[in-house]
């Protein structure tokens, strides 16, 4: 199974499974990662469930679509690897992703 290493603000690392199909959001919920807060559920209408992806992964988990990139106007100190986690879904081709957990969520 896929994993991922969420490494929060404070440079403290979690490393958990991740269902292929899941979203990174869905994942951060079910491992209680700190700092995701995921408000909306995962339905892209919020900007709560706001990581930074490494700069290794950025090609490999895309770029935002228009919706996502509107929500992050919203998002806490919005870099150019920002993403909503609830948009990008885990395959195996994600298998060690790391992401970064903002400070705080908008």
């Amino acid at each position: 199974m896929p994993k991922i290493t969420f490494i929060t603000h404070d440079d403290v690392s979690h490393e958990v499974e991740a269902p292929s199909g899941t979203t990174i959001m869905e994942t951060a919920i079910k491992n209680s990662i700190p700092g995701i807060e995921a408000e909306c559920g995962g339905a892209c209408a919020c900007a709560t469930c706001h990581v930074y992806v490494d700069d290794s992964w950025k090609a490999k988990t895309g770029d935002p679509e228009v919706m996502e990139e509107d929500m992050l106007d919203f998002a806490w100190e919005v870099q150019p690897n920002s993403r909503l986690s609830c948009q990008i879904k885990m395959s195996d081709d994600l298998d060690g992703l790391i992401i970064r957990v903002p400070e705080r969520q908008a």
